[in-house]
């Protein structure tokens, strides 16, 4: 049985798939994808290496790149992200990485703003399932989808690495900063708190936009998001402006200082509904490293908790979710 937990993200695309009896496989890939003829042909004539091409509609995409790798062409940054062309190429892109020719259970989450819309959910599952022309020569069936909040990937991913007798009686919040949105979940003996649970669109890309702010501020030059969202993909120290070597950490650490607590705060508001504590925070996702100093801040009494390999967490935890159907 063919499982695949699929996190379509707008910064990531990441995968966990494989048999059910298994260890699941995990790929991250950057999340650019756009018409083929958006991008420019290399110098020295090669082919991109990096490129995966799949079909849209019967268009050419290239996808899995750094967004700012196409010309003409805007990253989807918005809430019907879903419903996009590059979103369509990301989830192509995603079947084609698998090399499977069918996916008995595919599981995917949305922001838990956009779970709760059951017209979008729908519409989410009716697109992933079928059969799918991913390129000239190759479809892929999806048997079955389900969809699932995000932050709830990230949870299971969680209790997969814990002693269960430790929290089985547990009220846990679990924070997922996205590029789009930070979205939360409160869950306890595995029920979801509805009104507790929520969405922030102050997420990393709002980080990585007051950066660019205050970069621009000390040098007189602006810098794009896409950069410094690049040079934190692949752990770089500093960037480029105008000829000169920035370096990115006092910049990050400010702009995580300003939008942080902001969200947090949020995320606090929004557990006056529950009628006791909050027990422990999971922190999940690529995005964690910009909100931890801010969650630590508002709960100094809990456990602040990262499962290894956060970045993979919803992908491993929707993979959980499909293999325990």
């Amino acid at each position: 049985m063919s499982i695949l937990g699929l996190d379509i993200g707008y910064s990531n695309l990441k995968l966990a798939y494989g048999e059910k009896e298994q260890t699941p496989k995990t790929i991250l890939r950057p999340s650019g994808a756009a018409p083929a003829d958006r991008f420019g042909a290399r110098f020295d004539g090669k082919a991109h290496d990096d490129f995966l091409r799949v079909l849209v509609d019967g268009e050419e995409f290239v996808a899995g790149v750094s967004p700012d790798r196409a010309e003409m062409w805007t990253r989807s940054l918005h809430e019907d992200y879903t419903a996009s062309q590059s979103y369509k190429a990301l989830f192509h892109a995603g079947l084609l990485l698998t090399e499977a020719q069918k996916i008995d259970t595919l599981v995917t989450g949305l922001p838990v703003s956009q779970f709760f819309d059951e017209k979008r959910k729908a519409a989410l599952v009716k697109q992933m399932t079928g059969e799918h022309q991913i390129t000239p020569k190759r479809t892929v069936t999806v048997e079955n989808v389900k969809v699932i909040p995000q932050p709830v990937g990230g949870l299971l991913d969680f209790i997969s690495q814990e002693n269960p007798e430790d929290i089985e009686d547990a009220r846990v919040l679990v924070i997922d900063p996205g590029f789009f949105s930070v979205d939360w979940v409160v869950s306890s003996n595995f029920d979801l708190h509805r009104q507790s649970s929520g969405t922030s669109l102050e997420a990393s890309s709002v980080v990585l936009e007051e950066a660019s702010r205050l970069i621009s501020k000390d040098y007189g030059s602006q810098i794009n998001t896409e950069t410094l969202e690049n040079a934190i993909r692949h752990s770089k120290k500093n960037v480029l402006v105008m000829g000169e070597r920035v370096e990115l950490s006092d910049y990050i650490e400010q702009a995580t200082k300003t939008i942080g607590p902001v969200v947090i705060e949020k995320v606090r508001k929004a557990l006056r509904a529950e009628s006791k504590g909050i027990d422990l925070v999971v922190l999940v996702g690529g995005g964690a490293m910009f909100f931890r100093d801010a969650v630590e801040q508002v709960f100094p009494r809990l456990r602040v908790i990262t499962p290894d390999q956060s970045v993979f967490s919803n992908a491993k935890g929707f993979w959980i979710m499909g293999a325990a159907q």
